[in-house]
């Protein structure tokens, strides 16, 4: 059922907008006694999950019994990144998701199934994963919140991908990130309706359909003077919300362009982006944009890390963004990358398969660190000063001694892609 809906490619949700149309929606489902929210983490501050996060519990008060942020992989929250995020909600609220041991297996979605729908690219069962928390808390309201914007993974972000890998296990994220890789990430990104979402649909419909899962989704763009706008709240308790909020955000986050982009600076805000586990959203929205022989540089001050997981970390350290066949080669032949797909997909995600070159510019990570996992170095100094992020735009721009080159601020905002590559 849809209890709130509005946005469109104009629309501005204003803060007061977002708090009578979630408290609606919040009306709409009646009273609750135990409620849980299940917002993404900081990486996805810019949301508005946190805002929404903090009106849940002014809707609710103490009724509001646990908040668990959908880590998925990712690194536990600070207190400085709950105070910023999630303003005025009780730090003692806060839940910390383990995916190695704090979860349930509701489910396991037939090998069969996994296999028709990935046309045949990956052969094995999928086990619906879900923390312990969702699973057996008790909970009559759980509120699943998120943006809705083009995945790598997933095709499109959130709905049921934030309670079956936000909150999933170690073998549910890595076979759904082994199955979008397999399948094809260009054949995914910018569709809602994917090999990966009809799994976690499957799922949802014969293993949590009887848990009280109500899902606020958000689309959020760029308004003519550049800064973030909110286009679109939807709150529904089944797919109606997110198919709305898919179709918008393909209207608001998806850039098609005519012609391929040879040369690209992408720019990782450091209090967002320390990995290439996340960073790597530059080379994945900008992928079907890149001209054959383009460059693709990466200006990130923040990044420390290649994997926000240790164990993950260890593995791209060790094999490296080499391409798909080396990638699948190596799965193949080592049973740490079997006991890991997530780490080997990302290994594909991150690959340009040879056809453009990556250059990173790094905070933290040296110059032999950087060029042992197969990407270019480029000091972050010096290219700071060149490309400087407060002096770009997004989209064109041109220097002073003529060279032009494409420039995205926050990659993690949307798609982009030439019209033929997207097209085929």
């Amino acid at each position: 059922m849809l209890y709130f809906e509005r946005g469109s490619v104009t629309d501005k949700l204003s803060a007061a907008d977002l708090r009578a149309g979630l408290f609606q929606a919040l009306e709409r489902l009646g009273p609750r006694k135990r409620v849980l929210a299940v917002p993404p983490d900081f990486t996805r501050f810019h949301s508005h999950a946190g805002m929404l996060t903090s009106l849940t519990h002014e809707f609710y008060g103490d009724k509001l019994t646990d908040v668990l942020p959908a880590l998925g992989t990712h690194s536990p929250m600070t207190r400085a990144q709950i105070a910023e995020m999630f303003v005025g909600v009780p730090e003692n609220l806060f839940r910390v998701h383990n995916w190695r041991t704090g979860i349930t297996t509701v489910g396991e979605v037939p090998a069969a199934f996994v296999k028709a729908v990935s046309a045949g690219a990956v052969d094995f069962p999928w086990p619906a994963q879900v923390a312990n928390l969702v699973a057996t808390g008790g909970h009559d309201l759980i509120l699943s919140i998120g943006q809705v914007v083009p995945h790598e993974v997933v095709g499109m972000a959130n709905y049921n991908k934030n309670i079956f890998v936000g909150t999933g296990g170690v073998e549910g994220i890595n076979k759904s990130h082994y199955v979008g890789a397999a399948y094809g990430m260009e054949r995914m990104m910018g569709r809602a309706n994917t090999p990966v979402r009809k799994i976690l649909n499957y799922a949802s419909e014969h293993f949590t359909n009887h848990l009280p899962i109500v899902y606020v989704h958000t689309v959020v763009g760029r308004g003519d003077d550049d800064k973030l706008v909110v286009r679109g709240l939807f709150v529904s308790d089944d797919a109606s919300g997110f198919d709305k909020a898919a179709a918008l955000s393909l209207e608001v986050n998806f850039e098609m362009l005519a012609e391929p982009l040879k040369q690209v600076v992408v720019y990782l805000d450091p209090a967002e982006f320390k990995s290439t586990w996340l960073g790597n959203k530059a080379v994945y929205r900008t992928r079907m944009a890149m001209a054959d022989g383009g460059e693709l540089i990466i200006l990130a001050p923040g990044l420390k890390e290649f994997g926000e997981d240790h164990e993950i970390d260890r593995l791209i350290r060790k094999y490296g963004y080499r391409g798909t066949p080396a990638t699948l080669a190596a799965a193949k032949a080592n049973p740490e990358l079997q006991n890991n797909l997530s780490a080997a997909a990302h290994l594909i995600h991150g690959s340009s398969e040879g056809r453009f070159s990556i250059t990173y510019c790094p905070g933290h990570l040296t110059q032999p660190e950087i060029e042992s996992v197969n990407f270019k170095y480029a000091d972050l100094k010096t290219m700071t000063q060149r490309y400087d992020p407060a002096k770009m735009k997004d989209g064109w721009n041109t220097l002073p001694d003529g060279e032009t080159f494409f420039y995205i601020s926050n990659p993690a905002l949307g798609l982009w892609a030439c019209r033929s590559r997207f097209e085929t």
